[in-house]
């Protein structure tokens, strides 16, 4: 049913056909309190046999909400839309907003000047909340969300200066550090004795976390300057990288990769030098993205819940907004959290 001739139906014409005021139609439709179980279903029911749509900028001006919500990865869309981590975060995010009605607005880093652009659209009211992650630590981008008030979920622990300051950044992470560990540790364990890593930029908390955890399993504070390689993680960078330790230390048995893109890149390059994988160099991933089961050999790899984690910024910023399923209390909101990690043995290693 319609209002009649393409007309769209109005506010009017549900409270007419709900038998109920204009202001309760608009409270429901809003979203408000003070509403019956019975007259919100009654109207929930005339909107939807009418087609009535609200009108999104007096919705806006009613709840002060302009429902969008920018997702801002600190990276190039070169490497965005190369790596099938941010495709996974931004699916789980995408269906958690989904569920809650809600927009998402895109914003990636291309160039430095690029950083005025993004604050400057942050604290415009273009959207009520943000969703930031691969963050590097000298960005500027917490400070300007801070600045602005806007109410913001992190992907990845906060390492930038002050982020240790009150209040604390609400964040979503995995256990880093704990899924390096059990990587290394799982390399000793086969009798692997030259094990080498691989590393992310470590001006990010995963890769810092990562190396971290390689140390932790080898029981030493700083590790041996001839078997860690940055790979940036990229795959052009785990070739790089592992290209570079095999020049340097040809007798290595083993490389743990602090990405799954990393690893594929190492194995390639194995493969250049003559080297089986595992019988000469085993090879272990993080992340365990889909291709990981694909690669010849299946890739041993550290498992993140790279889609749930996307989903959890995602609810912990509605909950921040009082639009979860808990009120937006300090005590109602966690400030942080960390998933588990948990190997996945195959056959690289």
């Amino acid at each position: 049913m319609s209002g009649g001739h393409g007309s769209r139906p109005t506010l009017e014409a549900v409270a007419a056909h709900a038998g109920v005021s204009r202001a309760t139609v608009s409270r429901v439709v809003n979203g408000g309190a003070g509403v019956r179980a019975e007259v919100r279903d009654r109207v929930q029911r005339s909107v939807d046999e009418l087609g009535y749509v609200p009108n999104s900028a007096a919705r806006s001006l009613v709840t002060r909400r302009t429902g969008a919500v920018a997702v801002v990865i600190a990276e190039p869309e070169t490497r965005v839309f190369a790596d099938p981590f941010f495709a996974q975060q931004l699916r789980g995010i995408s269906r958690e907003l989904s569920e809650r009605d809600m927009q998402l607005l895109l914003l990636l880093l291309e160039q430095r000047r690029d950083h005025t652009r993004i604050g400057r659209y942050l604290s415009g009211g273009h959207v009520d909340g943000a969703l930031m992650f691969s963050l590097h630590t000298h960005d500027p981008l917490p400070a300007m969300a801070a600045e602005s008030g806007l109410p913001t979920v992190f992907g990845g622990r906060p390492g930038w200066p002050g982020s240790e300051r009150e209040p604390r950044p609400l964040y979503v992470d995995t256990d880093n550090r704990g899924g390096a560990r059990q990587a290394v540790e799982h390399l000793l364990e086969r009798g692997r004795r030259r094990v080498a890593v691989i590393t992310g930029p470590l001006d990010q908390t995963s890769a810092l976390d990562r190396l971290h955890g390689y140390r932790d399993a080898l029981g030493v504070v700083e590790a041996d300057p001839a078997l860690v390689a940055h790979g940036g993680f990229t795959a052009e960078g785990g070739e790089r990288a592992m290209a570079e330790l095999l020049d340097r230390t040809p007798d290595l048995d083993a490389v743990f990769a602090g990405s799954d893109l990393m690893a594929s890149g190492a194995i390639r390059t194995l493969r250049a030098y003559g080297r089986r994988v595992p019988d000469d160099v085993a090879v272990v991933g993080y992340d365990d993205l889909e291709p990981a089961a694909w690669a010849d050999p299946p890739l041993t790899t550290v498992r993140q819940d790279v889609e749930g984690m996307g989903r959890m910024m995602a609810e912990l910023l509605m909950r921040r907004l009082g639009l979860g399923p808990e009120p937006a209390t300090p005590e109602g909101v966690p400030t942080s959290v960390v998933t588990p990690a948990r190997l996945i043995v195959r056959a690289s290693s």
